[in-house]
């Protein structure tokens, strides 16, 4: 009888355990996958047999205060390959077709490299119909090549509108990883103005369209017949304070000139024209943007890009004696029957000549009239340096307005604690005569300077500037108002009073702005020319207007042109007379396109 062998019969044992063993992993795997974990692998199942194609939203388009459409949106092809089934010999081809540097198909895939090659990579916005055509033709040779319809900007109201605005551009890699919730490669995100501002607002809310693919990536039908599909929702619509018919004037009257404008209702904030010239084409940017546009664009040495509206600081001249003068009558430095006597000049330290020789005894109201440099020499030492950086804080100066177009800086007042760090505890209080009639180192922005006269105009109250209103309600079509915080000075009203009366004859007496005067509306406002070390001096004007009940508020300036009375001035009065006077019989249906619907309820159409 044999003897079995005990090692064999372990090789056995542990032959069949690790089989018995396997069968049950197996087992358990099979478990897992198919009863477990059977949700998670159909969902990768799906990935692998459904393919989502994004819907790109339209934007929401932008309306004067009136209703007229001023950004909307048109059609435009956009060629796109993908990646995983793009054959790169194609390069030259596509690019001789659609119009493109040598080269550059190559670099934006390497660019895009980093993503899915499963994501289609847009090549270029706004191909011709020519190009289109083609395409069709000649798809069954172009694997991985496709195009789509999307949305681009278009300005229909002859607007050129660059600061305001802004424009949309391919999002960038910095922003990509900050918002990649949203946005894929090749996205149009806003940049600049109202498009970057309200981008959540603006931007709609993607759809989707689910294909079923085969193995290879190629289409064979719609998923579930589209039940599934989900439909883009556009972005809101905005309605803006901006009135295209002051802003065409506006900027009209700049065109060929360095400078900015800015209008504002003083009762509500509400910006009705800003314009900062020179400017920029903002079609150019509907497209993919030519490198020669934007050569051209950031070499030019007026920086037609910066905006002169809220970016740019100046001495503001003597619009700024309106400061010295709400100040000192607040104080109980001065009353309105104060005079202070000017022999043609100021004398501390050393002597400072008045604008316009000799005026005698002046009270504050016939001070502004004049514009006498003397009467304000003399008041800014009354009132103390801090005292008046105080009283040029609160009516705005030296700080941000909070605007929502994003791009400001918020200019310079002095005060003893900034003399202080240049000259040391003795500084020279001859100093402060010139920054009494706005000169020095004061420095404020054109949009500073609306608001002041703003609140001027409304008794030392308003709103944050702001250029939107509010945006449109798709299902109601009611408009939905913004809201702004209320800015209150906490001046005495009846200093207001007495300052207007001065502005009032700059126009309408014997000030320096008599020219402007209209039989048909009483203007008020004060003109200044601001030096300028670097050529001619800069032209200022504010003013508002009706008198009795201001409507409109404005701060006029042109740089390098001279006198505030010959260059500034007269673009106010157009402004003015535009706003107030022009036809409000047209029809406001005449004035929307099929984008929106004429009816806005709660809509403020009139001015």
């Amino acid at each position: 009888m044999r003897i079995p062998n005990i090692g064999s019969i372990q090789r056995s044992a542990v032959i069949y355990f690790v089989i018995i063993a396997s069968f049950l992993m197996l087992v358990t795997r099979l478990f897992l996958m198919q009863i477990v974990q059977q949700e998670a692998y159909d969902e990768k199942s799906a990935d692998n047999s459904i393919k989502a194609i994004e819907q790109i939203p339209l934007r929401g388009i932008f309306l004067d205060r009136n209703g007229e459409v001023l950004v909307s949106n048109a059609p435009a092809y956009t060629l796109r390959v993908l990646p995983s089934d793009y054959d790169t010999s194609l390069n030259s081809i596509l690019e001789t077709v659609i119009d493109l540097q040598p080269g550059l198909i190559s670099k934006i895939l390497h660019t895009n490299r980093i993503y899915s090659k499963y994501i289609p990579v847009r090549i270029k916005r706004g191909i011709d119909f020519k190009a289109v055509a083609w395409l069709e033709e000649n798809s069954e040779y172009l694997p991985g090549v496709s195009y789509i319809v999307e949305m681009q900007r278009g300005y229909p109201a002859a607007i050129v509108g660059s600061h305001v605005f802004g424009y949309t551009k391919e999002i960038s890699p910095e922003q990509l990883k900050r918002e990649k919730d949203y946005y894929n490669p090749g996205d149009y995100v806003g940049h600049n103005g109202l498009e970057k501002q309200y981008e959540k607002f603006v931007r709609g809310i993607k759809g989707f369209n689910y294909i079923l693919v085969d193995s290879k990536r190629k289409e064979i039908g719609k998923y579930n017949d589209g039940l599934e599909d989900l439909s883009s929702t556009k972005g809101q619509d905005l309605m803006l304070s901006i009135d295209a018919d002051v802003q065409r004037i506006a900027e009209q009257e700049l065109k060929g000139k360095s400078g900015a404008v800015v209008a504002i209702e003083p009762k509500t904030g509400e910006i009705i024209a800003l314009v900062s010239a020179p400017d920029y084409d903002l079609n150019q940017f509907s497209y993919v943007t030519s490198k020669e546009f934007l050569q051209k664009l950031y070499a030019n040495p007026l920086r037609p890009s910066f905006n002169r509206a809220t970016m740019s600081v100046k001495p503001p001249g003597s619009t700024f004696k309106l400061m010295a003068a709400i100040a000192a009558l607040d104080l109980g430095v001065i009353t309105p029957t104060t005079t202070i006597y000017c022999g043609g000049g100021f004398t501390f330290g050393r002597f400072f000549k008045c604008h316009g020789g000799v005026h005698g005894s002046l009270t504050v109201i016939h001070a502004i009239e004049k514009s006498c440099n003397t009467f304000f020499y003399n008041l800014i030492y009354k009132i103390g340096l801090d005292r008046w950086a105080e009283y040029a804080k609160r009516l705005g100066f030296n700080g941000m307005t909070g605007i929502d177009i994003g791009e400001e800086v918020p200019g310079l007042i002095p005060n003893s604690k900034y003399y202080e760090k240049i000259y040391g505890p003795k500084w020279p209080r001859s100093i402060m005569a010139s920054l009494a009639i706005g000169q020095g180192e004061v420095s404020v922005t054109p949009l500073q300077l609306a608001k002041y006269v703003a609140l001027i105009a409304n008794n030392g109250n308003s709103f944050v500037p702001h250029v939107v209103k509010g945006y449109i309600d798709d299902k109601t079509n009611h408009l939905m108002p913004s809201t702004f915080k209320e800015i209150k000075t906490g001046i005495d009203p009846k200093v207001f009073d007495i300052v207007k009366e001065g502005m009032y004859l700059v126009v309408n007496g014997a000030g320096t702005a008599t020219r402007i005067r209209m039989k048909e509306v009483n203007i008020a406002g004060k003109t200044g020319t601001a030096q300028n070390p670097h050529g001619k001096d800069h032209a200022f004007f504010i003013g508002f207007a009706p008198y009795e009940d201001p409507k409109i508020a404005l701060a006029i300036v042109v740089e390098n042109a001279g006198f505030g009375a010959t260059w500034a001035a007269p673009i106010a009065q157009k402004m003015i007379q535009t706003y107030l006077f022009k036809d409000k019989t047209k029809k406001l249906e005449q004035r929307f396109t099929p984008e929106i619907k004429p009816n806005i309820i709660g809509a403020s159409l009139e001015n």
